[in-house]
């Protein structure tokens, strides 16, 4: 007689299977996705840090306002010069960002583009803004308009600081909810920084949108929230 099986045997080895990719299958997927969001990021901050090098290597400067890029439409050319345009929606977010983005709290968040709003080859979306002290806020959504369109996974702010460094924003009064003016220029930032206005904005659920940057540069380009 040989040994074998029985149905009974192989319907509860088939349930417990089951049972465990149902629970561990939809982690491995987040956990995926994550890396995804967090390589294209990487890939985007390599891009700008070479494009502003290049831009005040090619102009002899020792810095970004005196290589001239200090403008709105300074920022437009700049844009157009060291990255590959494939749509231009000028002051327009939509269509080359999504109409509303939403915070991992689920709480909608103030998060658009308002000025060179573009999409670039990989489809990137990005666009800037010129905040005080010369700091420029860079807007990204690193798929376009496509989902999840939630600040924190694919939608991101970066700040360009005078001296080149690219790193999140330095809020002046970090412990006031209701001040959200910009601190001087100084970059880096510390981790200290980057943790609080993690804890404030990113994670936070008012509709600021900065903080989630940092975080991952704490991180050592890992998103581990």
């Amino acid at each position: 007689m040989k040994n074998g099986f029985t149905l009974a045997e192989v319907l509860v080895t088939l349930g417990i299977i089951g049972v465990v990719s149902a629970m561990t299958v939809p982690s491995l997927m987040q956990n995926h996705q994550r890396k995804t969001y967090v390589t294209q990021l990487h890939k985007f901050y390599n891009e700008l840090s070479q494009a502003l090098l290049q831009y005040q290597t090619d102009r002899n400067a020792v810095n970004l306002p005196e290589a001239g890029l200090t403008t709105i439409g300074a920022y437009a050319e700049f844009q157009k010069k060291y990255f590959k345009i494939v749509q231009d929606c000028g002051t327009d977010g939509t269509p080359c960002f999504a109409a509303s983005y939403k915070k991992m709290s689920g709480v909608d968040s103030n998060f658009a583009c308002r000025n060179n709003c573009m999409v670039l080859a990989s489809g990137t979306a990005m666009g800037t803004a010129i905040g005080s002290n010369n700091i420029v806020e860079v807007v990204l959504d690193i798929n376009g308009s496509k989902g999840p369109n939630i600040f924190g996974r694919d939608a991101f702010t970066l700040y360009i600081y005078p001296n080149g460094v690219i790193d999140d924003l330095a809020v002046k009064n970090i412990d006031d909810p209701d001040d959200s003016t910009w601190g001087d220029n100084s970059a880096p930032l510390s981790e200290e920084q980057r943790e609080q206005n993690f804890q404030r904005a990113c994670s936070g659920s008012n509709a600021e949108w900065h903080g989630c940057f940092g975080k991952i540069l704490n991180d050592g380009w890992e998103m581990n929230y």
